[in-house]
């Protein structure tokens, strides 16, 4: 049984099992309007907020209230691109590709606070413990999947779920003409092993008490929480072994 109350703050590894994270959704929309200066509508009666760079040639669009759980497509113009990303999927992951498109357009600043991986598909995968060639990564639990697939609408394709489990599914799409690096700057930021925040009750509830999941607090930790998870992190493989 879990130690852990609703509101309490935690750290969550893998991300994939961790969830959307709701009270962060602004991170991926954030930093595009604040430090790049993109126009942006608010729809408050739909609940759809539209983020859209200066030369028209990509948006960006939230919409929590979609009835099929299809939270955010970002989409590109001449030539067409899209990314779509559903309900659950870790916003950290999303974030790390909304930021890097004014870079990926030819703005340059604030690069040094936003840095794009120079890493590929294959390095990460390896680097982090996913399994498979250059069509298929699972991850090291295999609640998590990357299929690239050519020859399809959307070449690359993450699903996630546990155990075919309530409110655990994810999906996340890229279709044929998407730059590989935008592809690139997702995995790397949904592979890797370093913690998320969530409050615990925004973890899906079939989460919670997983094996696989790697929960500990913010608070009250002896040392530095994300130490703590690190050490932790630690512990858990050298048992497993």
């Amino acid at each position: 049984m879990t130690r852990f109350q609703p509101q309490d703050r935690v750290l969550v590894s893998p991300r994939h099992l961790a969830g959307a994270g709701i009270d962060r959704l602004a991170d991926a929309v954030g930093p595009l309007i604040h430090l790049f200066g993109w126009p942006s509508e608010n729809e408050r009666a739909s609940g759809r907020i539209t983020v859209s760079s200066p030369d028209g040639s990509l948006f960006v669009n939230l919409n929590s209230r979609h009835t099929q759980g299809q939270w955010w497509t970002i989409s590109h113009h001449e030539p067409f691109w899209e990314a779509r990303f559903t309900r659950q999927t870790p916003v950290e992951a999303i974030a790390a590709v909304t930021q890097a498109l004014p870079q990926l357009n030819g703005d340059d600043r604030h690069v040094e606070r936003i840095p794009l991986t120079s890493s590929t598909l294959a390095q990460i995968a390896d680097l982090n413990h996913w399994s498979g060639d250059a069509t298929t990564y699972t991850s090291p639990d295999g609640h998590c999947r990357m299929q690239h697939t050519l020859g399809d609408e959307h070449v690359w394709r993450f699903r996630h779920h546990v155990y075919d489990g309530f409110d655990t599914h994810w999906d996340a799409s890229f279709t044929q003409d998407t730059p590989e690096r935008i592809v690139v700057q997702f995995f790397a930021h949904l592979a890797t092993t370093a913690p998320v925040e969530r409050a615990f009750r925004d973890v899906p509830y079939l989460v919670q008490d997983l094996d696989d999941a790697l929960i500990t607090p913010v608070r009250g930790a002896a040392v530095n929480p994300h130490v703590a998870h690190a050490g932790a992190q630690l512990d858990r493989a050298v048992r497993r072994r």
